[in-house]
């Protein structure tokens, strides 16, 4: 996935807002997820976490997401998020509770 960002994404110290960069982190983790997913099957955010690794004021960025584990119950995905120069800007991982068919219902 990439977004763009500017300066209406900053806060107040001028750099980007981390909210934005988990975001995108957390969107990328779960279309990896989703992918993972069989017929009936959904998913749901236990825990996120991010690592913020240098600041970004504008540009396009690219986030990268894989599921490292896929359990019947829990899945782990990691995602790297790289600025246009492809330095890595921010380090996530998600932990993901499978739901199946009968729990949604």
């Amino acid at each position: 996935m990439t977004l763009k960002v500017d300066k209406k994404f900053h806060n107040p110290m001028g750099t980007l807002h981390g909210g934005i960069l988990t975001d995108l982190a957390d969107a990328c983790m779960g279309m990896a997820t989703i992918s993972t997913l069989g017929e009936g099957e959904s998913f749901t955010t236990l825990e996120l976490k991010m690592n913020f690794i240098r600041p970004v004021i504008e540009g396009e960025l690219t986030a990268e997401a894989k599921v490292v584990h896929r359990g019947r119950t829990i899945a782990l995905a990691e995602c790297i998020v790289k600025n246009e120069e492809g330095k890595e800007v921010a380090r996530g991982t998600a932990t993901q509770m499978v739901l199946s068919p009968q729990r949604l219902g």
